[in-house]
């Protein structure tokens, strides 16, 4: 049975987390950091970094600990390498390499987006590939083909900001504080969707790609004008949000041929209306809908380790010592690249 130890550290969790390649999450640990960076309204990276460095080792022994085990008793390392804040990544990079150099145990530098990738499957072993994702998060957001293990077809990406950074923001405009997605989501309850007329950008027009910066802006207009409740905001936005995904959501599905089924994975899947829209869509072109379970949408370990069994079970190999970590790691490196300088790739 494999069994790999995952690290992950790309933004503000820290992470380790063992996995066996029957699914079995055996032991798992997260560290967060938002008491740290709510003082600030969003993540710093420098104290991301140093909150890494002091904290992933201490939470790589309580794993190992938990689940009884030692490092020669685990198959490989998987590391995140990338893409995320370059300080963090390399913290958590480095004590892999440490541990695989101590232990001669393979390294496998993993993509974090590919770990958001194929969360689903960890925890739904009837999904098959291929199938079509929404990878959406405080980084990023994207539609892609998921054809494989390091097979992936980029059909859209954001020109701008991220959904998740915008949900962040305009939490912040609105005072409800770090982190902002789950906040706005509990606001949006109490509010009416429709009585506050926000934009749904690039809505109609055919544009694969998505846009959110001009719907931060006008949530920003919104709460200055102050005719607006705060909940009524937040609805409002939230309903826009889902709005521009079903849209670019129909144009994919169009484009990117047969799937077995519709997943979302990202810290912003864990939004209850952005699944629930999604379903009903996976309901009407009659795909399955998968999305993880809740603690798996977020920065995680566990997703890193399974990504690195996916790997191995792929026929994959282990990774030389001397890899870099990466700031950047499009999925779909071949993907034709897109107007807006804040391309999140």
């Amino acid at each position: 049975m494999t069994i790999v130890l995952g690290i992950e550290s790309s933004c503000d969790e820290t992470a380790a987390a063992l996995v066996d390649g029957d699914r079995r999450i055996l032991a798992q640990a997260i560290a967060s950091q938002e008491a740290e960076h709510a003082p600030y309204g969003g993540v710093v990276p420098e104290i991301a970094a140093r909150a890494h460095a002091t904290r992933m080792a201490p939470l790589i022994e309580k794993v190992l600990k938990e689940a009884e085990l030692g490092l020669k008793e685990v198959d490989a390392i998987a590391a995140t390498a990338g893409p995320g804040l370059i300080g963090g990544v390399m913290v958590g990079l480095v004590s892999a390499k440490a541990l695989a150099m101590a232990s001669d145990t393979p390294l496998l530098a993993i993509n974090h987006l590919e770990g958001h990738a194929l969360s689903p499957r960890l925890a739904d072993a009837s999904l098959e590939f291929p199938y079509a994702l929404l990878l959406v998060s405080g980084g990023h957001c994207q539609i892609l083909r998921v054809e494989g293990v390091g097979k992936y077809q980029r059909l859209a990406t954001t020109i701008d900001d991220a959904l998740g950074e915008a949900f962040d923001k305009s939490a912040k405009i609105l005072g409800l504080g770090y982190p902002g997605g789950p906040a706005m989501e509990k606001l949006a309850l109490e509010g009416d969707p429709e009585a506050v007329p926000l934009p749904r950008p690039l809505v109609g027009s055919g544009e694969p790609h998505f846009s959110f910066a001009g719907l931060k802006s006008a949530v920003l207009r919104a709460a200055e004008s102050g005719e607006h409740k705060p909940a009524d905001i937040a609805a409002s936005f939230q309903q826009a949000a889902v709005d521009c995904i079903l849209d670019r959501m129909r144009i994919a599905l169009r484009n990117m041929g047969p799937v077995n089924a519709l997943v979302v994975a990202g810290g912003v899947a864990a939004n209850k209306a952005i699944r629930a829209a999604l379903e009903e869509l996976a309901t009407e072109h009659g795909l399955a809908f998968t999305a993880p379970p809740l603690p798996l949408c977020t920065d995680n370990a566990a997703m890193i380790a399974w990504a690195g069994i996916e790997r191995l079970a792929a026929g994959g190999s282990a990774d030389p010592l001397d890899i870099s970590a990466r700031p950047r790691w499009p999925l779909d490196p071949d993907a034709a690249p897109v107007r807006g300088a804040g391309v999140k790739a």
